[in-house]
């Protein structure tokens, strides 16, 4: 009595491994969007959380703090942006106070583009606010 053995053939096998290379391909260029954008978003929020800082300096020593100054008061970037971004602080020399925040990507993040945000509230690029 032959026994009829049970399993996949190395046809359906392939053929299973091929459906998953496509749905891999398909699915990963949108994961690293995905966590660009997100990387991105946690930049903005530390953007964000400068700027509220700069404004807490301004009324206490009428003028922006620098990002010396900035450093020298306790404020460092979260290891999870400065991984991912370098900031400096521009302060205007204008006679009326200004600062111009930059993230600059790096590593993976590059790809991304610097972002700004300055005292009158402008962000650029817009389209990745």
């Amino acid at each position: 009595m032959h026994k009829k053995q049970a399993g996949f053939s190395l046809i359906e096998l392939m053929i299973a491994v091929a459906i998953v290379a496509i749905l891999a391909s398909v699915a990963y260029p949108s994961y690293t969007q995905y966590v660009v954008r997100s990387n991105r978003a946690a930049a903005k929020a530390q953007m964000l959380d400068i700027a509220n800082r700069q404004q807490q300096f301004l009324l206490s020593n009428r003028a922006y703090a620098s990002k010396t100054t900035l450093g020298t008061s306790g404020y460092q970037l979260p290891a999870e942006v400065s991984g991912r971004y370098d900031y400096d602080i521009t302060i205007g020399t204008d006679a009326v106070p200004s600062y111009t925040i930059t993230f600059t990507p790096k590593g993976a993040q590059a790809g991304d583009g610097t972002l700004t945000l300055n005292s009158e509230g402008v962000k650029t690029p817009a389209g990745k606010w």
